[in-house]
């Protein structure tokens, strides 16, 4: 093999990979906003689950995209951790149809017929009308099916080139020497695993193997490990893609590893013990494309068979691997699903356990302004667990709310839940915001930034403004207080003077000389996060707010903003109060 055969064979790979993408992604788009209907609307059956996900695998030409979707779904509470697990399941079986499309390059037979089943004989067609619907079509969903059909044709040629490439390799002894190593079962897991952790898609490494196959000195006893290492290599998209999420939708992630592993290690185990106690000729034996997609699609499908009924119990490993903290088993334990036969008690039960999470951001919040002005490594600490235990309470108990919804309960009632899965959004967003201005008080820290005094001055006014408005808000909210929830609009108008006056100043400062560029950026993120927060605690407060018959005094419109006498008062007041003067 020269090195134009290499060359051959990596511009052959290259075009391989590039088809692939191009038709998946192609693929996703022009079917995808329908298969993630369907995958959201999944019920809790077993076997809708598993034939959901292989056949929306089958579809986009990709598990890992599938399972990427299952964790997003899972992570926004769409779908639940056990629906998932029978989507994974699904989507394994699923993504063996490429490689039963890919043994198609194998056909070798001088019937017409049959020949024109060889992508070589069809896929100059399919490439004319591809490129005829991209360039001549202004149809976007015409595009999109021109895109599928040029990225199967590169993938098919890409494929063809490689199997031409490596032709030669037959002839080579060092080829052939490495093959051998592969026999070696953990050896040839490991190379699998390791390929398609590389190229991110099993279903391209699978056909990087029947090429080499083509050669004909690619054996059942190698091919077989290396298989089962490639199912375990494509679990790296799911895992990186969980990064960021909540525990859920981790465990989502960890279930599609562990699924892999394990039905690798039983069966890798089994055809070892079986092996070296039977004389099994055909190991030896050299494998074809065809087989390939055979042990591919047999593996998949006795994972799936032989793990099926042990859900539940790779459902309780990845709690193991991802416990809960206390707090979110606290949660759980108030909230019995038995009081959904009384919505209006599980209702009330649901408020309580808000009010404790509005106490957690609140906190959060706090402290991550006393940590603006004097940074304190033991309260970062506790402001990332504030967060993190406020992210659980809006992940189990908006669940909760979900399901409860579900059941007939009075309109008063329905109202409350619709208000409280929105305050339990603004709660969460309100801690990330508490994090994001500890980050800005670690850079502030790391990277030795000064304010000014008047900078200081002027941000101390806009966190005392800040603090009361989550005072206010969160005390109409707890109490139902709509005396309380009436001051928080006009309070947030003055923080937004605020912000607009404090990045005018800084700019100022910065023209002068007196502050860095650097400073600049950190000083615009504070701001910034400190307004959003002022936004949330008036979604809360208005939540209090449209349940009540209030209405400003007078009111009119002027200039597209509500104003009133009482609003004119109150926002006169906060002015004062927090002048820059």
């Amino acid at each position: 093999m020269g090195i134009f055969d290499i060359l051959t064979l990596v511009g052959g790979l290259c075009l391989f990979l590039f088809g692939m993408n191009v038709m998946g992604t192609a693929l996703e788009k022009s079917a995808g906003n329908s298969l993630k209907s369907l995958l959201g609307r999944l019920t809790g059956k077993k076997s809708a689950g598993i034939m959901t996900g292989a056949a929306v695998t089958a579809v986009v030409q990709s598990s890992s995209a599938t399972t990427v979707m299952v964790i997003g779904f899972v992570n926004s509470g769409i779908m639940t951790l056990s629906q998932a697990i029978n989507v994974i399941m699904g989507a394994n079986i699923g993504t063996t149809v490429t490689s039963w499309i890919l043994s198609l390059t194998g056909i070798e037979s001088s019937n017409v017929l049959v020949r024109l089943l060889k992508p070589s004989s069809f896929t100059p067609v399919l490439a004319l009308i591809g490129i005829t619907l991209y360039m001549m079509s202004k149809n976007n969903r015409k595009k999109d099916t021109g895109l599928i059909l040029l990225g199967f044709m590169t993938l098919m040629f890409g494929m063809e080139t490689m199997t031409g490439a490596v032709s030669g390799l037959k002839d080579v002894p060092e080829f052939q020497n490495i093959l051998l190593l592969f026999s070696n079962p953990l050896l040839g897991v490991i190379a699998g695993a390791v390929l398609t952790a590389i190229i991110q898609s099993s279903s391209a490494s699978v056909g990087i193997l029947q090429a080499l196959a083509a050669t004909g000195k690619v054996t059942f006893g190698s091919a077989v490990p290396i298989i089962m290492g490639q199912n375990i290599g494509t679990c790296v998209t799911a895992m990186i893609s969980s990064v960021g999420t909540n525990k859920n939708a981790k465990r989502a992630a960890i279930v599609h590893l562990s699924f892999n592993i394990i039905g690798a290690l039983v069966l890798l185990t089994l055809f070892s013990g079986v092996r070296a106690l039977l004389d099994l000729k055909f190991v030896n034996d050299s494998i074809n494309q065809v087989g390939i997609a055979i042990v591919h699609t047999a593996f998949n499908l006795l994972s799936t068979i032989m793990l099926l009924p042990a859900i539940s119990l790779l459902e309780k490993l990845s709690f193991k691997i991802i416990p809960d903290s206390k707090a979110s088993t606290d949660i759980v334990n108030e909230l019995d699903e038995r009081l959904f036969t009384t919505p209006a008690i599980a209702v009330e039960r649901c408020r309580t356990i808000t009010k404790k999470m509005a106490g957690i951001s609140s906190q959060a919040l706090k402290d991550s302004i006393s940590v603006i002005f004097e940074y304190n490594s033991e309260l970062a600490a506790k402001i990332r667990e504030n967060e993190e235990v406020s992210d659980q309470y809006e992940d189990i108990l908006g669940n909760y709310i979900v399901r409860l919804n579900s059941h007939p309960m009075t309109d008063k009632d329905s109202t409350e839940t619709a208000k409280l899965l929105r305050v339990i959004g603004d709660l969460e967003r309100i801690s990330d915001h508490a994090v994001n201005l500890l980050e800005s008080a670690e850079e502030i820290k790391e990277k030795g930034i000064e304010f000014t005094a008047e900078a200081k001055f002027e941000l101390s006014k806009l966190t005392d403004a800040v603090q009361e408005i989550i005072d206010l808000s969160f005390t109409a909210f707890i109490n139902n207080d709509i005396e309380a929830a009436t001051i928080v609009q006009p309070l947030e108008e003055v923080i937004d003077d605020l912000k607009e006056q404090l990045r005018s100043g800084h700019i100022l400062r910065m023209q002068k000389g007196a502050c860095s560029m650097e400073a600049g950026f950190v000083w615009a993120d504070l701001i910034t996060n400190l307004e959003r927060v002022a936004d949330h605690c008036t979604n809360i407060a208005n939540c209090i707010v449209e349940k009540s018959d209030f209405k400003y005094s007078h009111s009119h419109e002027e200039g597209g903003k509500i104003t009133s006498g009482d609003f004119l008062r109150l926002y006169d007041i906060y002015s004062k109060k927090y002048s820059l003067k």
